[in-house]
């Protein structure tokens, strides 16, 4: 799992998620995530490790954290392609809120 950011290229949105699911090792993406605002599927235009950009760990104490992540904030299922018409969420699984 690692962090990845997105562009839709025709409305221009961006976003954020969490919830990249890459091939171990690599950055090869196998799922895409929709735009929510034209339904389009788009693979990220960068992913990174999920890990604090502080002390470079994946669970770590800082005070500060230089991206602001809402941890109530719902997983959109409906724009997952992994969530997307399937019986296990990512909410379900190993995700972002218990590395934090």
């Amino acid at each position: 799992q690692k962090y990845g950011y997105f562009h839709c290229k025709d409305c221009k949105t961006r976003w954020e998620s969490a919830y990249v699911w890459c091939i171990s090792g690599s950055d090869k993406v196998y799922f895409k995530q929709l735009c929510r605002r034209c339904q389009k599927a788009f693979n990220p235009y960068r992913v990174e490790a999920i890990q604090c950009p502080t002390c470079s760990r994946t669970r770590c104490s800082c005070p500060q954290k230089k991206r602001h992540i809402d941890l109530k904030r719902p997983h959109r299922q409906e724009l997952c392609g992994r969530c997307k018409d399937k019986k296990l969420s990512c909410d379900n699984t190993y995700s972002f809120k218990y590395i934090v």
